[in-house]
């Protein structure tokens, strides 16, 4: 059922494997198997991108976080991702970012990184080794407690939607909102999972957000169009499915775990809806980490 995903999947593999070496199409299509017709189109169609532009942006990406993490030769940088000088790699880093990559290693701030590819993903190999099995009951929502500090997050509130697909459908651009909270990634609090979404309420009306939860002492740039508002410290009740598979069961997953969040009587363990948050976390990782809600608590009394 999924097999030009996989075969997609396997050329996005190829060049992430072979983006410091000198990649091209013949190559890649000598490798995989398939004619360089066939995974040109096939790689357009589920990328909605060429191989040339997808080749480009992610070395270019690639390069910046070594510009961020590492304290190498912008010149050296360069070379290791194919470009044919320094002055080249400037150019194609200033049309992809608009500064340097001189400034950029000397200030790293937040830039819209071109992200890697995703069309078939880990889960879907499972989906693969069940088509002939019997389908597998769905596990009650799980709970437990936990405590995350005081911290700030960076990213969008949105007052008009309440959900992750009219979020994206209200101005957004996926692509360059996550790319950009990639570039943001050395910074995610500990022991998070990295960008996150969840729901806020303001006067009564209930909202969707989607950002990045980083520690309260960043004090760095944000990026234009996000904000950075500081969060409480607060223990949360964690309403959990753990992984499954999101093609045939994410509906039912989701709507088993937030009929559990919602519903929930928090004083049956003690505790109260802290009312001073005024914002609920959403973790949605289907292939690793499952699905959750987590909602903030204290102590009764």
């Amino acid at each position: 059922m999924y097999e030009w995903n996989e075969t997609v999947q396997r050329m996005v593999d190829w060049v992430e494997t072979h983006i410091s070496e000198d990649t091209s199409l013949l190559k890649m299509s000598e490798a995989l198997g398939y004619s360089p017709f066939y995974c040109s189109r096939q790689f357009n169609q589920y990328t909605g991108m060429t191989l040339r532009d997808y080749i480009r942006t992610r070395r270019v990406s690639r390069a910046a976080m070594e510009l961020r993490d590492t304290d190498q030769r912008v010149l050296d940088i360069a070379v290791k991702y194919g470009f044919s000088s320094q002055e080249a790699f400037t150019r194609a880093f200033v049309k992809a970012f608009r500064l340097t990559p001189a400034a950029y290693q000397k200030e790293p701030r937040p830039i819209p990184l071109a992200i890697r590819q995703e069309v078939f993903s880990p889960y879907h190999y499972w989906i693969k080794e069940r088509d002939n099995m019997s389908e597998v009951r769905l596990k009650p929502a799980e709970m437990k407690v936990e405590f995350i500090p005081a911290h700030r997050f960076i990213g969008i509130w949105d007052l008009a939607v309440t959900n992750y697909g009219d979020f994206w459908g209200n101005g957004h651009s996926c692509d360059e909102v996550s790319g950009t909270l990639e570039s943001m990634s050395n910074h995610t609090l500990e022991g998070q999972l990295g960008q996150t979404a969840g729901w806020f309420y303001r006067d009564g009306q209930k909202g969707y957000l989607y950002g990045i939860p980083v520690p309260l002492d960043y004090d760095g740039p944000i990026s234009e169009g996000m904000e950075c508002r500081e969060i409480p410290e607060s223990e949360y009740l964690v309403f959990f499915h753990p992984p499954f598979d999101y093609l045939k069961d994410n509906g039912a997953v989701m709507s088993t775990v937030e009929e559990a969040a919602w519903s929930f009587d928090p004083g049956r363990l003690g505790f109260e809806w802290d009312e001073e948050i005024k914002q609920d976390y959403q973790r949605h990782y289907p292939e690793g980490y499952g699905y959750a809600v987590l909602r903030p608590v204290k102590k009764k009394g």
